[in-house]
């Protein structure tokens, strides 16, 4: 029998730590993850441009017969993913309402603090997910545009990155939030620094994380999951010479990046309306 893949795509390299908790739930899995690395970032274009980007990359996928595609950017999965799911008749699974469930159901307070690109904050995204699930919680939320760089440039745990948290999430500190999203993909190579600097007594959400829990459940569910014992191949496209995205991608997956190939999405022929 043959076992089709998961899709996985992001703006540029942030979505790696999405595919990697991906890997490490469902080992088994064949991979196919996309960069488009010639538009990043999608935090400052319009809803229709990130919603015309994501049918794009969505059709190349598709048409590599994938199985589940995971929108690994917290930007258009605000902006594109009902149009996705509109679309594309497999199931598709976004980045904010896992972390906004796993939300939800851990704070004891009913304060929630959402960190996240200018992008993501300013779309309310995950404000609107959360008080779906539970109108009687508060969230705060605070834009953290300066993690995204300090993540890529690899400065994880220096003193830079420590007086960044400390001035971004002082607020949400103050506020009495007792759980925090981290609403961007880069966000999760920062975890450590970002926990100290809230410090013990809050929750940090990794929706990289919870993305995973829902990928391998959909897939249980639908009898889509390959036999346990097989061993999941990992395949790499961006839309940009790659040297860049392997350089942060190993930084990312810690050293496991295969090839990466570039791909032009208009000569692919995956141009749709959305």
């Amino acid at each position: 029998m043959t076992w089709k893949a998961i899709g996985i795509f992001d703006s540029g390299v942030g979505g790696l730590t999405v595919l990697k908790e991906v890997e490490k739930a469902l080992p088994q899995e064949d991979t196919i993850y996309l960069g488009d690395t010639a538009r990043v970032p999608y935090g400052t274009k319009s809803p229709e441009t990130v919603t015309r980007y994501s049918t794009e990359i969505t059709s190349f996928l598709v048409s590599r017969d994938i199985k589940l595609l995971v929108v690994a950017c917290n930007t258009a999965s605000a902006c594109a993913l009902e149009t996705l799911k509109k679309h594309f008749s497999i199931p598709i699974v976004g980045v904010i309402e896992p972390g906004a469930r796993r939300a939800a159901s851990v704070t004891r307070t009913g304060k929630v603090g959402v960190i996240g690109t200018e992008g993501t904050i300013r779309s309310s995204a995950y404000t609107k997910a959360i008080k779906r699930i539970n109108p009687e919680i508060e969230v705060v939320t605070r834009a953290c545009p300066l993690f995204v760089p300090l993540a890529e440039e690899g400065w994880i745990d220096n003193e830079v990155t420590r007086m960044v948290a400390d001035i971004y999430l002082g607020g949400l500190k103050n506020q009495g939030v007792d759980t925090l999203v981290l609403g961007c993909t880069h966000y999760p190579i920062l975890k450590k620094t970002i926990g100290e600097s809230m410090g013990e007594g809050v929750q940090l959400v990794d929706s990289a994380e919870e993305t995973a829990r829902t990928v391998a459940e959909i897939l249980r569910n639908s009898s889509l999951l390959r036999p346990a014992s097989e061993k999941g191949n990992h395949h790499y496209f961006v839309t940009d010479v790659p040297a860049g995205f392997i350089k942060v991608g190993n930084r990312f997956l810690g050293g496991a990046l295969g090839d990466v190939h570039q791909v032009s999405l208009e000569k692919e022929g995956t141009q749709v309306k959305p």
